[in-house]
């Protein structure tokens, strides 16, 4: 105690040395107690003394200053939490105040005191002083009056505390001596298993400095001791490298400012004797991947079973954890490194790539269409988004930053055939349920078609539709690229839907038995799938040859179903279109009656068809009625005698006229068959035959294919079958063709080369007329 009075200065009772490392006196403080005995002034300068030896730490002195929370910041609603957080590292280089005081009153245990002893006991003092004003013990009444007495210290500190701004940590720094003679290798990896890694690597240091001398030396007898060391210095760096990544992989900030100056030193000694051969930085870069891993796989996700929308909710969650965490990169971690490190930067590429493996791991998992989207969707587009990469709160320190997901080659691509196959099939699925509620709903009971304004039509071309534009609306908010694949995939499985269908309802009228209303599915079913295609109009400029290609399909249905309407028509009026210009037919008109009435029928059915359709379906039947009806003519069924003729070229004309009258109800595009009528009622109609070869210029313009025995069948029918007369009507009829320009006749107005002609045309018609002129009566 003698020594002690001479080292020291008297000082009052309520007065407290505070000594520097080399035993000088550092400041006098008077001590206050509270109530409770606590000494509040001897733990406030036991706190600033901490900072000061902090920023006294040769590997530390690159910090011009250091960020001080308050309590409020640091303990969140623990009203009796400690202000001031620990330094940054357990320097060993710098004695505390209170190893200074141990030291003092201990002064013969410290003598005899080991090299390695005295550096684990004054790093686990100066831990024990962190624990001190850092953990919050229930069951030790000493540290909670601490912690009290701590809470109640003056407003001015905790003013001046809150004030300290963090600044950038230094470059440079200045590395402290190394250790002429280096710890053991177990007294040094027992220093990096506590985390003491300044005094373990400056042993290193040592270490390897001896192990270079040896190696430059390298005399003989001394090679297995030098691989020895060098085997034991590659086991000790590789123990430290460990332990740093761990280190860097839990983001400790309290050991990362002298983990970064560990790196940076081993970056400088890079290719030395002794060093390991890969990157310390690169290996830093390595575990800042591992720790974002961690922070990745931490996220909850859970599975289809459980939730519906386990693969959105998951992406959310990971989303806001990458903002959370890159936050903290920019508020808190950042000032942990000297700016070589650029650890924002590595951060967000760490995430880029890591986010990258973990989506190709869930994309493994995701079958459903919805699924699909929403990977798609967060990859392309909310990754980069504000509410991941570009979040404001990460500004301005993201806008230099290459925000893309490091994906494999391929992979987006993949990911999007992935989604149009699965588009496809739920498409395709949309369309069997098309066909089976119209068999179920409308064929099975003989339901009557919905009407829309005034025609027959089913709803599903509106729901098909529907489901596409929504297939493509929601593939555009992805991207343009995808909406083309998605178009084209929608016009694919659409090309297949019109054969399904035919296939499906020709299967149903073929199992049973006809009925009137097949006539109104069949004209539904023509509007639908015209509806279906200018539905699908819209898409031409996306994808011309996929809308092409289903129109076609479409319009091979249509045909097929107008051809059935047709079919049946020809098949009800047959029987009485074969009983046209016949004796019966000259007398009675129930026949024509009965084709009038059916065709009448008919033009009603076409009323309900959607054009351009309805057109096409009563052209068509026109020109069959026409070729049927004025065809009887050539069959040589019947002969007008005794002055017939004139009453049957009335009723051609009447009849013919009363059709053509419908089929302009119809709308036929085929107005050139009108004619045909009043041309052969003129023919037929002729009381003198010498006036016949008069009237049949009109009838060859309007028909250039009337020919020889077409004329020769007419002639029949008006009862000119030989004769001198004849002669000349068949050699007017000669003439006039060889006068008509035929190259420039209009083959789609073929008419009479479509009707079987019956007569011989070639039986004595053609045989001089001096052979039978006698033969000849004069009428």
């Amino acid at each position: 105690m003698s020594q002690m009075k001479d080292k020291f200065p008297e000082t009052p009772n309520n007065h407290r040395v505070s000594l520097k490392s080399n035993g000088s006196i550092k400041s006098v403080e008077k001590m206050s107690t509270d109530e409770d005995g606590v000494k509040v002034g001897m733990l406030q300068t036991l706190r600033k003394s901490f900072r000061r030896a902090a920023e006294k730490s040769p590997l530390s002195s690159g910090v011009k200053g250091l960020k001080v929370t308050s309590k409020s910041d640091t303990a969140g609603n623990e009203s009796d939490s400690v202000a001031s957080p620990p330094p940054k590292s357990p320097s060993l280089s710098a004695d505390s105040p209170t190893d200074s005081l141990r030291n003092i009153e201990k002064k013969e245990d410290d003598t005899n005191m080991s090299k390695f002893g005295s550096l684990m006991k004054r790093g686990a003092s100066l831990r024990q002083s962190l624990k001190m004003v850092t953990k919050k013990d229930s069951d030790k009444t000493s540290n909670k009056d601490v912690l009290v007495a701590v809470s109640q210290g003056s407003v001015e500190d905790k003013k001046e505390e809150q004030e300290v701004l963090r600044e950038e940590i230094e470059e440079d720094y200045i590395l402290p001596d190394i250790p002429l003679t280096p710890l053991s290798v177990m007294e040094i990896n027992k220093l990096i298993e506590m985390e003491m890694l300044e005094d373990a690597h400056l042993n290193l240091l040592a270490l390897r400095q001896e192990f270079q001398q040896q190696w430059e030396q390298c005399p003989e007898d001394s090679t297995m001791e030098l691989a020895k060391k060098e085997k034991d210095l590659n086991l000790l760096y590789k123990d430290l490298r460990k332990k740093i990544s761990e280190i860097v992989r839990d983001s400790n900030s309290v050991l990362l400012l002298p983990v970064a100056r560990i790196i940076q030193e081993e970056e400088k000694r890079a290719g030395e004797p002794g060093a390991l051969p890969d990157s310390w930085m690169e290996a830093w870069r390595e575990s800042v991947c591992a720790g974002v891993q961690v922070k990745v796989k931490s996220i909850h996700l859970d599975g289809r079973e459980q939730n519906s929308s386990w693969l959105a909710v998951h992406l959310g969650l990971l989303g806001k954890a990458i903002v959370e965490d890159l936050e903290n990169v920019k508020l808190e971690l950042r000032w942990s490194y000297p700016p070589s490190f650029k650890v924002f930067s590595t951060y967000v590429r760490g995430y880029n790539t890591v986010v990258a493996q973990h989506l190709k791991k869930l994309e493994q998992q995701v079958t459903e269409l919805k699924d699909l989207y929403v990977l798609l969707d967060w990859i392309i587009n909310k990754y980069k988004s504000e509410r991941v990469m570009g979040s404001l709160s990460l500004q301005p320190d993201m806008q230099d930053e290459n925000t893309d997901l490091q994906l494999e080659k391929d992979f987006l691509e993949q990911l999007k055939e992935k989604y149009c196959c699965r588009m496809k099939e739920k498409l395709r699925s949309i369309l069997g349920s098309v066909i089976q509620l119209e068999n179920e709903e409308v064929w099975r009971d003989g339901k009557a078609p919905r009407m829309e304004d005034n025609f027959p039509i089913s709803s599903f071309p509106i729901d098909i539709s529907t489901n596409v534009k929504s297939f493509v609306s929601n593939s555009l908010k992805i991207d343009a690229q995808l909406e083309v694949k998605v178009v084209s995939s929608c016009l694919e499985e659409l090309k297949q839907f019109p054969n399904r269908f035919q296939t499906e309802f020709g299967h149903f009228c073929s199992t049973h038995q006809r009925q009137p209303v097949w006539t109104e599915y069949q004209i539904t079913y023509i509007n639908s799938f015209a509806s279906l295609q200018k539905f699908m109009e819209e898409y031409k400029k996306t994808c011309a040859g996929g809308v092409k290609g289903f129109e076609a399909e479409a319009e091979q249905l249509i045909h097929w179903l107008m051809r059935g309407l047709e079919d049946q028509f020809k098949e009800d009026v047959k029987p009485y279109l074969r009983r046209m210009m016949t004796r019966k037919w000259l007398t009675n008109n129930d026949d024509f009656d009965h084709l009038y009435k059916r065709t009448e029928q008919l033009s009603q059915h076409c009323g309900l068809m959607m054009p351009p359709h309805a057109k096409e379906f009563a052209s068509k039947l026109h020109c069959h009625v026409a070729i049927e009806y004025i065809g009887q003519l050539m069959k040589s069924n019947y002969s007008c005698k005794n002055r017939k003729h004139e009453k049957a070229a009335t009723k051609i004309r009447q009849q013919w006229n009363k059709l053509r009258d419908l089929f302009e109800d119809m709308k036929s595009t085929n107005e050139w068959l009108n004619p045909v009528g009043d041309d052969l009622s003129n023919i037929i109609g002729q009381k003198n035959k010498t006036d016949i070869k008069n009237h049949l210029q009109p009838l060859i313009n309007h028909y250039p294919d009337f020919s020889k025995k077409h004329l020769v069948a007419v002639l029949y029918f008006r009862g000119l079958m030989r004769g001198h007369e004849h002669q000349l009507i068949l050699q007017r009829l000669t003439i006039l063709k060889k006068e008509m320009n035929t190259s420039s006749s209009d083959r789609n107005r073929d008419l009479f080369s479509k009707m079987q002609v019956t007569v011989n045309s070639n039986c004595l018609s053609n045989l001089p007329f001096s052979c039978f002129s006698f033969m000849m009566p004069d009428n």
